[in-house]
């Protein structure tokens, strides 16, 4: 069984952090079902393994925070506090769901959560997530960008050119590099020639470090102490967290570049259920007390589908809306 230590950590925060794992697990399996019933279509990523990071981290912002992630960004959603409900009628294409039923799985968005997105494009969102800190930096606001991207994300021109201005310009962004050790289905050590991701993000002057992503109370110590590094003025920070997702990269991957053995071992680690064991060793939790967060979890996942089925579509007369500038009934008559 993992060793866990609550340094920094509170009890009360590790069971939290155990319930937010298993709140994610349950809606990521759910999401697994509906695909395979023709419920949610489209590309569908799987944060199944990684729970942990975004348990952590998710935890240790404040409100007025932002936060960009992959399309891998179901958990990182919902442990913001972007309803579940709303996440399910965005799987299902429901004009109900956080992005109208536009975006699908990929494409998450929440601004009264400041969650924005949800991005498609590996590394595209690098840019954003120094744009919105160089906002928060010029109009005083004190606020801390978190972006969450996968360790083939740094073999991309935006991350080299995103974490250089966030160092030239001081910028509060927490750079979250989820190293699940696979882009897509690309291992590390064949795609990037320095692996150790933390030693090439120091090359551009700003604290890096690596941290067990399978260990939640690690992960929370880590975001906070980044955090509180970023706004006390230190400018930047980069944080490799070295995780593993379970599942293949995403619902038509056929998963042929690793074997079921290294995911076995993995597996062995897996964060709800070591972190649960552990806290019933100590004392803190008993089993009964996490079948309860089990029970919770689904029902709320079951509420969300629910709503999900019985959310509307998109209307045809809306199709048009946030795509062209004028309603083809309002455009002048030679430009069409």
């Amino acid at each position: 069984m993992s060793t866990f230590r609550l340094d920094g950590v509170t009890s009360d925060e590790a069971g939290g952090m155990l319930a937010d794992m298993i709140r994610v697990r349950v809606f990521e399996e759910r999401c697994a079902e509906l695909y395979a019933d023709s419920k949610i279509r489209g590309f569908l990523h799987l944060y199944i393994g990684e729970e942990a990071v975004a348990a952590g981290v998710v935890g240790a912002l404040g409100p007025a925070d932002n936060i960009l992630a992959t399309y891998r960004e179901h958990g990182h959603a919902l442990l913001r506090g972007v309803p579940a409900a709303s996440i399910m009628a965005e799987m299902f294409g429901k004009a109900s769901g956080c992005s109208g039923g536009r975006g699908g799985s990929m494409h998450l968005f929440d601004a009264s959560t400041r969650f924005y997105g949800g991005n498609a494009i590996v590394g595209g969102h690098l840019p954003l997530a120094v744009g919105l800190a160089l906002a928060d930096q010029v109009q005083h606001r004190h606020a801390v960008t978190a972006c969450f991207f996968g360790e083939g994300a740094m073999a991309e021109g935006e991350f080299h050119e995103a974490i250089n201005l966030a160092a030239l310009w001081n910028l509060p962004v927490l750079f979250c590099c989820e190293n699940n050790r696979y882009a897509m289905g690309t291992s590390l050590a064949t795609s990037e020639s320095q692996v150790d991701l933390a030693l090439k993000a120091a090359a551009y002057a700003i604290p890096a470090w690596v941290v067990d992503g399978m260990d939640p109370l690690e992960v929370r110590r880590a975001a906070r102490r980044a955090v509180t590094t970023i706004e006390s003025g230190g400018g930047p920070v980069f944080i490799e967290f070295q995780t593993y997702r379970f599942r293949a990269h995403s619902m038509f991957d056929p998963e042929l570049y690793r074997d079921s053995a290294e995911v076995d071992r993995w597996k062995q680690r897996d964060p709800i259920d070591t972190l649960g064991q552990w806290l019933i060793a100590q004392e803190l939790l008993t089993e009964t007390d996490i079948d309860v967060l089990w029970e919770r979890a689904r029902a709320e996942t079951e509420h969300a589908v629910v709503a999900a089925e019985a959310a509307p579509v998109e209307s045809v007369e809306g199709l048009l809306d946030h795509v062209t500038a004028h309603r083809p009934d309002t455009i002048p008559t030679g430009v069409r």
